[in-house]
């Protein structure tokens, strides 16, 4: 469904070099570098300079890098979608999954979901984090996904024309590297973050992480404020790179290996649950509202 140069084109770009991702490939360099002289042909661009340090996307390459990761994703999700067409059981709850909205509620809460509605099955549907899918799947729950879990609020609901149903609140708390000077604590205080940078997401996307961050302005301005754009594995990599310290909730303690998820004294939630459709079909409402029995 797409250009398969696409892919070997994100190799070479994440590796740095033809030999390296020849070998993630199992082809020979000169295949991949085959790949390269003709996708930058049929293109018409330049999409890679050599340097003393190995290759190095060109403007047009990175352009074309951000691009290719989502209409390969969005190639995959097409044919899951054709695949969850032809299925003659509609009693399939499919479950968005990525690091940032693991499943792992819905596997708890299975066993009782179960007894109540033996018929509903799971389906796991992953999915990269990034800006684009996030916008995209969120917007249309019920076509290729029906649920995701996560941390949400009324006003990500409105930007992401979503529902979301509330299961709990989700402590906020701080997650910092296993080699942070706080690592070795079970819990923090608010003055234990004095001198740090806070790695919050920028304002008006949370009202409750905007009231942490007021708290902190108003209460606590020993600590430093770091905004950033979006929640993704690349945000939780920075955060053991640069030892800041990042907002987290306990359910991405899985998140990433290097990373540990500590709480804070203080009285700072965000619901968490399970995002949907706005008008949900018929077996994932009966679905919800079984989950809604159990949990209440």
């Amino acid at each position: 469904m797409y250009n398969p140069q696409l892919e070997t084109f994100l190799k070479v770009a994440d590796a740095g070099s033809f030999n390296k991702a020849a070998e993630q490939s199992y082809i020979t360099p000169t295949a991949v570098i085959k790949q390269m002289n003709l996708l930058e042909a049929d293109l018409g661009v330049k999409l890679f300079e050599r340097t003393h340090r190995g290759l190095k996307l060109t403007k047009a390459g990175s352009s074309l890098y951000d691009d290719a990761k989502y209409i390969i994703q969005y190639c995959k999700d097409s044919v899951t979608r054709a695949k969850n067409a032809m299925q003659a059981d509609t009693d399939i709850i499919r479950i968005g999954t990525s690091p940032m909205t693991p499943a792992q509620i819905l596997v708890e809460l299975w066993p009782k979901i179960h007894a109540l509605c033996p018929e509903i099955k799971f389906q796991l549907v992953p999915f990269e984090n990034t800006p684009e899918n996030a916008r995209e799947i969120l917007k249309n729950l019920g076509h290729n996904i029906d649920v995701v879990a996560g941390i949400f609020d009324e006003t990500m609901l409105g930007v992401r024309q979503c529902a979301g149903f509330e299961i709990s609140r989700q402590p906020l708390c701080c997650a910092v590297s296993v080699h942070h000077r706080l690592a070795d604590r079970h819990r923090l205080k608010v003055q234990d973050l004095y001198g740090e940078s806070l790695m919050l997401m920028h304002r008006d996307w949370s009202l409750y992480v905007d009231r942490l961050r007021d708290d902190l302005w108003q209460n606590h301005s020993q600590i430093h404020i770091v905004d950033f754009d979006f929640y993704s594995v690349d945000v939780f990599n920075r955060c053991e790179n640069s030892n800041d310290v990042l907002m987290a909730v306990e359910a991405w303690e899985n998140v990433h290996p290097l990373l540990k998820v500590i709480p804070v004294d203080w009285e700072h939630t965000i619901p968490y649950g399970l995002l949907h459709a706005p008008q949900p079909s018929e077996t994932v409402g009966r679905f919800l509202s079984t989950v809604r029995s159990i949990t209440c």
